[in-house]
């Protein structure tokens, strides 16, 4: 006769075998995002309490320094799917390339011009050095977007190429540039180092889209059923994070190794529900991306405007709301 004790152990192996065999049973998901700060949280929370694994798949991140590069990858085929800044993508679509919006999850710009304090105005950053990312990617059009509003163009100033955020952040506080723009995440620390906000973004271009999500139409028509529970577990996710906020800013601090006094991630989760930044429900504002296609031309970044209808998918993001419920 079996003991109690034996039948406890049996059991438990049984449970760890499902468990690990369910475990293999799920399909990577490779997933492009620019470099994590202090917003990651939002990005990342996809990935935890199974929203990914009900889906039958796990989230693998890829995490690359900047939109370009992030686009870089997905155009290579290393990726399934990325987010970033509409810019790039339009971009390259307009050339032939495979890519295709099916959602954005961050509509609002929770991004900012910062200065030193030396620079009164938006007026005063002419004949200034001015800190950017890659061309096309969105700290420069977002700093070409202010610009333009104010009567200026890119000629006026100095960009300078930098990485991430954080670097051009650095740079400023080194006075190695003038002006930078950057995540509103660094508003806080910004003070104590000379250094102001200028420009918030979400006020001077409302219609700028900060990450939209993209997929291959190859991916699309191959594994649909993959894509839809990629979107569904994303969906889930935003939700999730947006309704937790101790919980969100946990798991920034994990992935970035924040220190527990640092006021970043919390500044950003508030930001983020001040204006209302992120919505779940992945819309495809087709008057924003409209918007930056025409930002573009104006940029010179493009030379043709493509058809933006050809470039969104909508029936994916619609089949993963019915599967994430409303």
């Amino acid at each position: 006769m079996t003991s109690r004790p034996q039948l406890l152990f049996c059991a438990a192996i049984l449970a760890a075998s499902a468990a690990s065999a369910s475990a293999e049973d799920l399909k990577t998901w490779r997933h492009g995002i620019v470099e994590a700060k202090s917003d990651a949280g939002f990005a990342m929370m996809p990935s935890r309490h199974d929203f990914a694994a009900k889906q039958g798949l796990k989230i693998d991140f890829v995490q690359l320094k900047g939109d370009a590069l992030v686009l870089k990858a997905f155009l290579a085929g290393e990726l399934d799917s990325y987010e970033g800044s509409p810019g790039g993508a339009i971009i390259a679509a307009s050339r032939g390339a495979d890519v295709k919006v099916v959602g954005c999850y961050w509509p609002g710009l929770t991004y900012a011009l910062f200065a030193r304090n030396d620079v009164k105005s938006i007026a005063d950053v002419k004949g200034r050095a001015f800190g950017i990312s890659s061309p096309g990617s969105l700290p420069d059009l977002v700093a070409r977007a202010i610009l333009e509003k104010n009567g200026m163009t890119g000629d006026d100033v100095r960009f300078a190429v930098m990485g991430s955020d954080a670097d051009r952040f650095r740079a400023l506080t080194a006075g190695t540039i003038d002006v930078a723009a950057a995540s509103i995440e660094f508003e806080p620390i910004a003070a104590a180092q000379g250094i102001k906000v200028l420009v918030r973004a979400h006020d001077a271009v409302p219609q700028y889209l900060r990450f939209c999500t993209y997929i291959s139409g190859k991916t699309l028509a191959t594994r649909n059923d993959e894509a839809v529970r990629f979107l569904t577990a994303e969906m889930q996710g935003f939700r999730y994070a947006l309704a937790h906020r101790d919980e969100e800013i946990a798991l920034t601090r994990e992935i970035i190794g924040a220190k527990p006094d640092d006021p970043r991630p919390g500044h950003i989760f508030d930001e983020v529900v001040r204006i209302s930044a992120i919505d779940p429900a992945m819309p495809l504002p087709m008057d924003k991306l409209a918007w930056m296609q025409q930002l573009l031309g104006k940029t010179g970044n493009l030379p043709k405007p493509g058809d933006l209808k050809a470039m969104v998918d909508t029936q994916t993001a619609d089949k993963a709301r019915e599967r994430a419920g409303r």
